[in-house]
């Protein structure tokens, strides 16, 4: 049921192919019925990117907005899909990681589902920190100096983690909570 508690709100999703479909359309799908105008950032100039459900590609979706053109100032919050192959591709990109770095000194909610954190720890965002993510990233986050917990979300001032789309419900009410506080 649409609501209003989001209205005035503005989402960044940054993606690329390979994303874990249900951790991009389902999070986005829930902070559009709270109200939220999400965007959907990709690296590149594709008009759509693949996500990946089942062990196959699944259906595309479109890019709202090129990230050489994303501006952490236009959101107010950002949120990262897992998938094994979006991730590690936006690791390589200068670009991506200096948006969610902008997005970690603003202080703004990054949300990272899955692999997602990989991103964090490229951005320099979880040091100290404690989060979660699939458990073949425990040891990359805690050698970056983050506390790594086994829960369905854990939420550490602004950064907000989940571990796999089992989580996806809780992990989406406390980002569209992040917001709406």
């Amino acid at each position: 049921m649409p609501s209003d508690r989001l209205l005035g709100r503005a989402v960044a999703v940054l993606a690329t192919d390979g994303f874990e479909h249900a951790e991009l359309t389902e999070p986005c799908r829930l902070l559009k019925e709270a109200g939220a105008d999400v965007q959907v950032i990709a690296p590149g100039e594709a008009e759509r990117i693949k996500g990946w459900k089942n062990g196959d590609w699944a259906a595309a979706v479109p890019v709202d907005m090129q990230l050489a053109d994303a501006d952490e100032a236009d959101f107010d919050a950002l949120l990262l899909p897992g998938g094994v192959m979006n991730p590690d591709k936006l690791r390589l990109q200068p670009q991506a990681i200096e948006l969610v770095a902008a997005f970690g000194r603003a202080g703004k909610p990054i949300a990272a589902i899955c692999h997602g954190p990989w991103t964090l720890i490229d951005a320099g965002q979880v040091k100290g920190r404690r989060l979660t993510s699939w458990p073949s990233l425990r040891k990359d986050l805690e050698n970056a100096g983050a506390r790594w917990e086994d829960r369905e979300v854990v939420r550490d001032g602004n950064l907000i983690t989940s571990r796999k789309p089992d989580d996806i419900p809780a992990f989406s009410q406390a980002l569209i909570d992040a917001l709406a506080a």
